[in-house]
This record gives structure tokens, C-alpha cells and sequence, in this order.
């Protein structure tokens, strides 16, 4: 069983992000641990980025406070080195393609695999243009985790037959950021993938409160939160841990 696929197999997973950096790494570690200790079941780790279009203000906001604190890809690298001496809970990494690219497609994904990353999200790859990493990713054992939207309408069905490791299910049109309720028609689009592929699938945007969570789980096998524990950490900062250790377990507990 691939390390993605035990974060689903004890029920609902709740799955936070975190952008590394922000406001500096020694805090992300922080919050990994207080996440991982609560129930997190898999988290996502932001690699910031100049430009990162899928964003709404909260995450943008974060991707700024990290790039100007002095983060760079090899100071997460050596930074998830160290987090894996005892972190055990799988891991996947969320960034652009700009980021893989301009860092060597290979050096990166084969970095993944050597620090413990179980997989690779990268929302402004096209589906059609996966094939760009895709045999990378399978030749050193990294997940390539595709993403479905609102708008992928006919395309769910193809989407969900190559995906690998968790489908990310996009719940609503826009940027990711918090939002008073959700009204895309999730359970279509879930039909469509359980119909397609025996692999989990998890909600994410705009997910902020427990009953939220327990809805999206109802419907996935998951759900993912970021923009409200990026708040915490804007608001706490360095003493953001606890408080995003607390939000966790309230969000986990929503989903048993």
C-alpha cells in the first residue's frame, strides 16, 4: 500500500496546507508536528511561488511573507530532511510547474523522493501536459495528483482513470480561499470518479469549518483545508502551532 493511500485507509481524511516559510521554516516545523499529532492524516506543503495564480489573498499572502523571509526550494528540501527524522504521516508537496522547471524537472522530483515526499501537486499543469512529469514521478516513486475542477466536465472520467495517489477535487470555481457555503454539484462529479478509478478522492477550496468538513467528507473520502490555517498563522504567527494543533483536531474530529 503507497503511503498516500494508508492516510485514507482509517476512515475520512482531513488534509491541512501549509505554506513552507511563513512566516519562517523553524514555525512551519512547528505546525507540521502540531498538525501530524492532531489527526492530520496527509499534509500538503506550499513550495512559495512569485506568481501563484490558483491562489486567492490569504495564500497569496503567505507565498510573499515566505519568498521575502528568504525561503528557496533547497532550504524546503533540506528543511523536510530534517522533519522526516520523526514525522511520519505522508506528505506531499503543492507548487507551480515554474518551480519544477526552473529548478530541473529530474533534480526536483528525484529530491522528492530522496527526503520522503510522497507526491507532487502542481495546479497550473494541464491535464494534457502532464506527460511533461509524469514518467519522472513514476521513475522515482513520487505521486503525480491531478486535480478536477467544476469545469472539467467531460474530462472527470479520463482524469480519474490515470490519477494517481488522491484526486484532488476542486470544490468551486475561482481561487482557493474560505467561503460561506459551496454550491457545486460535488456528488456529480464524485459519481463520475468512483465510476472511473478505485483511487481516493479528497475536496479542497474553501473549506473552513468543521461542519463544511464533515459535508465534504460525507460526499469524498476527505477534505483539505488551507487558506483557514494560513490565517491562523498570520494572526498568531510564531505562535501559530497551538492554535492550528487545536483547529486540527476539531477539523479531525468532525470527520470520525
Amino acid at each position: 500500500m503507497s503511503n498516500i493511500a494508508k492516510a485514507f485507509a482509517g476512515g475520512k481524511a482531513f488534509i491541512p496546507f501549509i505554506t513552507c516559510g511563513d512566516p519562517d521554516l523553524a514555525t512551519t516545523a512547528a505546525v507540521v508536528r502540531a498538525a501530524a499529532e492532531n489527526g492530520a492524516d496527509l499534509i500538503e506543503l506550499g513550495i512559495p511561488f512569485s506568481d501563484p495564480t490558483a491562489e486567492g489573498p490569504v495564500i497569496q499572502g503567505a507565498n510573499l511573507r515566505a519568498l521575502n523571509g528568504g525561503v528557496t526550494t533547497d532550504r524546503i528540501f533540506d528543511f523536510v530532511r530534517e522533519l522526516r527524522r520523526d514525522v511520519t504521516v505522508p506528505m506531499v508537496f503543492m507548487t507551480y510547474a515554474n518551480v519544477v522547471f526552473s529548478y530541473g524537472a529530474e533534480a526536483f522530483i528525484a529530491t522528492c523522493q530522496e527526503i520522503g515526499m510522497d507526491g507532487l501537486i502542481l495546479p497550473d499543469l494541464p491535464f494534457e501536459e502532464k506527460e511533461e512529469f509524469l514518467p519522472l514521478c513514476r521513475q522515482y516513486g513520487v505521486d503525480l495528483i491531478s486535480l478536477i475542477a467544476p469545469t472539467s466536465e467531460n474530462r472527470i472520467a479520463m482524469i480519474a482513470r490515470e490519477a494517481e495517489g488522491f484526486l484532488y477535487i476542486v470544490s468551486s470555481l475561482g481561487v482557493t480561499g474560505m467561503r460561506s457555503e459551496i454550491k457545486t454539484d460535488l456528488a456529480a462529479i464524485v459519481k463520475v470518479v468512483r465510476e472511473n478509478t478505485d483511487i481516493p478522492c479528497a475536496i479542497g477550496f474553501g473549506i473552513s469549518t468543521p461542519e463544511q468538513a464533515q459535508k465534504m467528507a460525507a460526499l469524498s473520502d476527505g477534505a483539505i483545508v488551507g487558506s483557514a490555517i494560513i490565517k491562523l498563522l498570520e494572526k498568531y504567527g510564531k505562535d501559530a502551532p497551538a492554535y492550528v494543533g487545536e483547529y486540527v483536531k476539531r477539523m479531525k474530529d468532525a470527520l470520525r
